[in-house]
């Protein structure tokens, strides 16, 4: 058994198809089923079921898949470790951002990231805060930017206060409102929000049970866009991040965006990584970009 012969494995649960999987290892079909024959008669149990519909992974093969990820992913540190030995500014950097904030933020801060560290291959991700945190204990990812707060498993540097804005129909009773309201102007209203599993929707609920708003029935969208055109369209009012609505996201049509007044509700958001990683001494670094590439409305912390 090598580490050939497991990415082998790995790649055919990726694409469960020999001649696929074949292709994605640059190898030809008979070489990659050859092997896993080989690692099968090595380990002594089948890990493959192979059969018209398709590749199946036995019991014993879901568990040695599993191991086999670790594995691969421990090399990978090794791997890093090395590289960055050399250059720790000249490795690979995996950085994980969810979606409310990737699409508004990352315009602002990949140009500078370019700019100050030209050298380090920046691979984005954007996941959910859910799937981001099992994939940097997994080491899918070497970094994240998550809205706070942030597993204490993990190291972590505080970036910038994102402040909300409430979105509302132009037309709408609150859109006549010459100046910022406060968070009561919610009470009474049913406020749009996104599906479970984003961490902007806990927050927007957490606001909403402070004033006595509610949640519009019959309506979950997944995304900032969905929820920007319910809104044109007249269909309620939602709380938008400030990035998201700050230059050079383009204004929508129809809908008004009143700031609130202090004490407004916000997100903070704050860079983890994993106390073992390798790239701990690149985020100080990082972070300092993240915070100071954002040249509208969010509040920097920790400078």
């Amino acid at each position: 058994m090598n580490l050939r012969d497991l990415e082998y494995l790995v790649a055919l649960s990726e694409h469960r198809h020999f001649g696929r999987a074949a292709a994605a290892c640059y190898v030809s079909q008979p070489t990659l089923s050859t092997q896993i024959k080989k690692l099968e008669s090595d380990l002594g149990a089948p890990l493959i079921e192979r059969g018209a519909r398709g590749v199946l992974f036995t019991m014993a093969g879901e568990q040695v898949l599993a191991r086999a990820k670790t594995v691969l992913a421990g090399t990978e540190e090794i791997r890093a470790i090395a590289r960055y030995a050399t250059d720790p500014r000249a490795g690979t950097l995996r950085l994980g951002v969810f979606p409310t904030l990737a699409p508004y933020l990352l315009p602002h801060v990949v140009p500078e990231i370019r700019r100050r560290l030209p050298d380090l291959r920046l691979l984005l991700v954007e996941e959910r805060t859910a799937e981001l945190t099992d994939m940097l204990h997994a080491g899918s990812v070497d970094a994240v930017v998550l809205a706070t707060p942030v597993e204490d498993s993990f190291e972590s540097l505080p970036l910038f206060r994102e402040d909300f804005v409430l979105a509302v129909p132009s037309g709408h009773p609150l859109a006549a409102t010459s100046g910022p309201v406060t968070t009561g102007a919610l009470r009474g209203q049913d406020i749009l929000l996104l599906a479970e599993g984003h961490c902007l929707r806990e927050q927007a609920l957490e606001v909403c049970s402070q004033v006595g708003a509610g949640e519009r029935d019959g309506f979950r969208a997944t995304s900032l866009e969905t929820l920007r055109h319910m809104v044109a369209a007249g269909v309620g009012i939602t709380l938008l991040p400030q990035l998201s609505v700050a230059p050079p996201v383009p204004q929508y049509d129809g809908i008004d965006l009143i700031p609130f007044a202090d004490p407004a509700p916000y997100r903070d958001i704050a860079l983890g990584w994993r106390r073992a990683g390798v790239h701990g001494g690149l985020m100080t670094e990082l972070a300092d970009i993240l915070r100071t590439a954002t040249q509208h409305g969010p509040r920097p912390l920790g400078e």
